[in-house]
């Protein structure tokens, strides 16, 4: 699926970003009070530079989908890094990462891209936005910090957020973010 396809593009401007941020920069921060940066170069060119997101990026390639890393934006990636994939149920990750698993595992990560370029001030609280799997997000705000509800009714919050790309706008997440289906 095209819309599928920008997942890895987008991915690789925040991992390209955090690497280059401080350290006090890559813990949680409210969303509305983030420095907006920019990447200024080519989304694919900049995959695997975090060390923060290596769960994601084998995430990306048992799917599929780190190879077809080109297309058309705007998107918007909520982006889980390590940690978050580390508050999944033990096997969780492992068990997705098996091959007959490679459908599933694509829509769980297409589940945290949204069509648009949206920075988290535009975000409001209790706007329900769609993402390109097919189901929504519930936004919540509160003293300028961004969460998103999914589904099954977990929440992540945006611990670093309006990461500007070519294609969009990435936002890193604290916790896996999990579809109905």
């Amino acid at each position: 699926m095209k819309k599928q396809t920008l997942f890895p593009v987008l991915l690789a401007a925040l991992l390209y970003v955090s690497t280059t941020e401080t350290a006090s920069a890559q813990t949680a921060m409210p969303a509305a009070k983030s420095a907006t940066a920019s990447t200024g170069k080519d989304l694919a060119a900049s995959a695997a530079l975090s060390p923060n997101h290596t769960t994601l990026l084998k995430a990306l390639q048992a799917a599929g989908l780190a190879d077809k890393a080109k297309g058309a934006g705007p998107y918007t990636v909520f982006a889980p890094d390590n940690a978050a994939f580390d508050k999944l149920p033990a096997g969780t990750v492992a068990t997705l990462l098996q091959p007959a698993n490679k459908k599933k595992l694509a829509g769980l990560l297409s589940y945290h891209v949204v069509s648009g370029s949206v920075m988290a001030a535009d975000l409001k609280d209790g706007q329900v936005i769609k993402t390109v799997q097919g189901e929504s997000l519930t936004v919540g705000v509160q003293g300028g910090t961004v969460t998103l509800k999914d589904a099954k009714g977990g929440t992540a919050t945006v611990t670093q957020a309006d990461i500007k790309t070519t294609n969009g706008v990435v936002h890193s997440i604290d916790t896996v973010l999990m579809p109905a289906k």
